[in-house]
C-alpha cells in the first residue's frame, strides 16, 4: 500500500504546484490501483507492478501513433505521462545485464535450440519482471538459442 500513499502525496503536491501533466498521470495511476483493488485477482505488488507497466506500455505505443499521423503536440503529452509513470517503476535493466541474465538462465535450463524459447522465457519473464521489457528479453533469448 506504499505506491497508493506516495500517489496520494504526489497529487496534493502536483495540484499545489498546478503541474497538470503530472496530475494526470498520477490520477491515472491512482484510477489504475483502484480499479486492481475491486478486480477479482486481487491487489499485490505484483499486479501493482504489472499496471503500472501496461500504462507506460500503452502510452509509448499511442505516441508513436501520435507521430506516424504528425501529431507531436499529442506525442508529447503522452510521453510526458509515460515518462511520470516510470518514476514509480524499478529501474530497468540495461540490454547488457538481460543478456547476461537471460545466458544465466539458459545455461540453467539446459536450453540448446529455439525449440527450448518457452521454458527460456518462462523462467526469464518471473526472473526480470518488472526490470526489463519483455519484447528486449524475447528478442535477445531469440538472438542467444539461435547460436
Amino acid at each position: 500500500m506504499a505506491l497508493e500513499e506516495k500517489i496520494n502525496a504526489d497529487i496534493k503536491s502536483a495540484m499545489l504546484a498546478k503541474e497538470a501533466a503530472k496530475l494526470d498521470a498520477l490520477r491515472a495511476i491512482k484510477s489504475a490501483i483502484l480499479l486492481l483493488k475491486t478486480s477479482p485477482e486481487g491487489y499485490s505488488d505484483d499486479t501493482e507492478l504489472k499496471a503500472l507497466q501496461k500504462m507506460v506500455k500503452q502510452r509509448k505505443e499511442t505516441a508513436d501513433v501520435y507521430k506516424t499521423q504528425n501529431r507531436q503536440d499529442l506525442a508529447d503529452v503522452e510521453l510526458s505521462q509515460a515518462a511520470v509513470i516510470e518514476a514509480y517503476l524499478p529501474k530497468q535493466m540495461s540490454e547488457d545485464e538481460i543478456r547476461t541474465e537471460v545466458a544465466a538462465i539458459i545455461s540453467s535450463t539446459g536450453a540448446s535450440s529455439p525449440a527450448d524459447m518457452g521454458k527460456v522465457m518462462g523462467v526469464a519473464t518471473k526472473q526480470l519482471a518488472g526490470k526489463a521489457d519483455g519484447k528486449v528479453v524475447s528478442s535477445i533469448v531469440k538472438e542467444l538459442l539461435a547460436k
